[in-house]
């Protein structure tokens, strides 16, 4: 019995739990465009329109890790608490890529290079540990870990590629939203129509969603002579932060997103034998074919 008592309080890292993200239906890419619009403008408006300066990066860091640290307590996904720490971790992704082309002069050639090669480094590391990149199996505080640091580092590579694109290249906010949004078809393409493993599509799309979010945000509340709407930064923000509350809303009352609301079957139960958490990824019971192959 100590025995027993001593190994779960010390391996609290792989302990399971019910899965803590949503399922991935149209209500999820949507929310997820909408928070990546929200990071782009909302960051601005603090930054610039509220003053806040580089004390931006630090109020929103601290807000981020208290939204973390309720939805790491959380034992299984709940809508509400995901979606904040979403929203917070878009605003600080940005202003992490901000703050060095900003203040510290770094190019956006290279905060795009150091990014894409730190989210990969984060990426191999979770699939050297975990045997799996599926968001599927998301049921262990360190899965969990993975999977939050793979979200920011896509967060901020987002905003350097979309801020390299549309500024550095010239290509403007409009072409660049277009450009974007014709990377998702592609992926999506290869997905349904090819074949394409359904762990590397989800994450190549999680990726380009950023800057094709950043390239509406900006688009909208860009001034029309620099090529936007000129609706600044605070009314596409509070757009945008209303549409997510609706959406966050419904999906709370339908509970539409809940893990095994659509295939109908149960996530795994949260006292589950602790070896099926540690499990590869071609043996995981709660990918897909697609997801294993």
């Amino acid at each position: 019995m100590l025995r027993s008592a001593i190994a779960s309080a010390t391996d609290w890292r792989t302990r399971p739990m019910l899965n803590k993200v949503p399922e991935i239906t149209i209500y999820f890419w949507i929310i997820k465009v909408l928070c990546t619009t929200v990071g782009e403008t909302f960051a601005d408006y603090l930054n610039v329109d509220l003053g806040f300066g580089s004390n931006t990066l630090y109020f929103v860091g601290a807000l981020l890790v208290a939204a973390l640290a309720v939805q790491f307590a959380t034992r299984r996904y709940n809508a509400a608490i995901y979606w904040v720490a979403v929203v917070l971790i878009s605003v600080f992704g940005t202003l992490i890529t901000d703050k060095l082309t900003d203040d510290f002069g770094v190019a956006l050639e290279i905060t795009t290079a150091i990014f894409t090669v730190v989210l990969a480094l984060v990426f191999l590391v979770w699939y050297l540990v975990e045997r799996t990149l599926s968001i599927h199996s998301i049921f262990t505080f360190r899965r969990e870990a993975f999977y939050w640091l793979a979200i920011l580092f896509t967060f901020a590579l987002g905003t350097a590629a979309g801020d390299l694109v549309a500024e550095k290249f010239n290509l403007g906010y409009l072409n660049s939203l277009i450009l974007f949004a014709g990377i998702i078809s592609v992926i999506a393409i290869a997905h349904f129509g090819l074949d394409l493993n359904a762990v590397t599509a989800f994450w190549g799309a999680y990726v380009i969603t950023r800057p094709l979010g950043a390239s509406i945000g900006d688009y909208m509340s860009q001034d029309t002579i620099d090529g936007g709407l000129g609706l600044g930064t605070d009314q596409t923000s509070f757009i945008f932060l209303l549409a997510i509350l609706a959406l966050v809303v419904y999906l709370v009352i339908t509970k539409t997103d809940e893990p095994g609301h659509i295939s109908g079957k149960a996530p795994p139960p949260p006292n589950q034998d602790l070896r099926r958490a540690r499990i590869s990824g071609v043996n995981d019971p709660t990918m897909t074919f697609k997801e294993r192959s």
